[in-house]
């Protein structure tokens, strides 16, 4: 914190340019959501490989989507005195006071992947989700033909998802032939598995499902072959894995995936906050572009 302040100090007085400022602070501290997905994994790895590349001090913390573990993280980061947090939140809500409670302390937070309701921050760096949903429902229409039934696999307190299913669902109320008949929250793969396969108890002649991320989507996957109707469903995902590219280019279940770029935004995350630390302006939102992947 001394040596943010000093930092700071020189800036104000023009004795250096934020540009030439060192980076002597007391670093970055990261929260994020979970390291049992792939997308977090290479979200992270980037952080620390722009991180060494910079020679900026960073610590990473991993939530575990667990919130009161995300908070008492983020606490640790304040009583440490780090100069930006970075964050992945567990719930866009419950990271709330958390965020309000770090900036109280004079440090800047910057979002990752997932927004926060409400909250003040320095910058959001994330995917363009509700773009991404409309790519995923003008996907799905063009693969029913402009008519049919449709289920989703929600998590509906994250916002990023929140607004990839907002841009889903207005791409298809362009398409009066298109019914979504059922929305259930499925937000591990086993929950997701299990919700697809209710969804397809109760509404048999559902013709296409979108999952908000890969594992909701390859879990559909199998319930899919599981009730025999792998030549009637098209399920579309969201992140672009590895695993789900693959299943893509092999399961004619798998139609599509919108793909996310993880390593993009974990090398902006910590370029954003040296930026930050040496006290330059940076753009209050700064979102990355999805593609569509149909296969090889």
């Amino acid at each position: 914190m001394f040596r943010r302040a000093i930092l700071k100090s020189v800036l104000a007085l023009g004795l250096l340019s934020a540009a030439a400022a060192p980076v002597f602070a007391d670093g970055i501290g990261a929260s994020l959501l979970t390291q049992q997905h792939p997308f977090y994994i290479e979200l992270a790895k980037a952080m620390t490989e722009e991180a060494k590349a910079q020679n900026v001090p960073l610590e990473v913390s991993i939530a575990n989507q667990d919130l009161s573990k995300q908070l008492a993280d983020i606490e640790d980061f304040i009583v440490k005195g780090v100069d930006v947090i970075v964050i992945s939140p567990v719930d866009s809500k419950g990271a709330l006071a958390a965020i309000m409670k770090a900036r109280q302390a004079g440090i800047k937070v910057i979002t990752v992947d997932i927004p926060v309701e409400g909250a003040e921050v320095t910058s959001y760096i994330g995917t363009d989700n509700y773009t991404g949903g409309v790519k995923a429902g003008e996907l799905m229409a063009k693969e029913l033909g402009g008519k049919g039934k449709v289920a989703i696999i929600d998590y509906p307190t994250v916002q990023s998802v929140v607004n990839r299913i907002n841009g889903f669902k207005d791409a298809i109320a362009k398409h009066p032939d298109i019914e979504i008949v059922a929305q259930q929250t499925g937000i591990t793969r086993a929950e997701a598995l299990a919700a697809a396969q209710n969804m397809l108890q109760a509404n048999p002649d559902i013709d296409g499902i979108f999952g908000f991320g890969d594992d909701a989507a390859l879990a559909a996957g199998v319930a899919v072959k599981a009730a025999g109707l792998q030549d009637q469903v098209k399920v579309i995902g969201f992140d672009g894995m590895q695993e789900a590219r693959d299943a893509v280019d092999s399961n004619p279940v798998m139609v599509g995936v919108i793909q996310q770029f993880p390593d993009q935004m974990g090398k902006l995350a910590v370029d954003t906050a040296i930026k930050v630390i040496a006290g330059e302006d940076v753009a209050a939102e700064q979102p990355i572009v999805p593609g569509v992947y149909t296969g090889k």
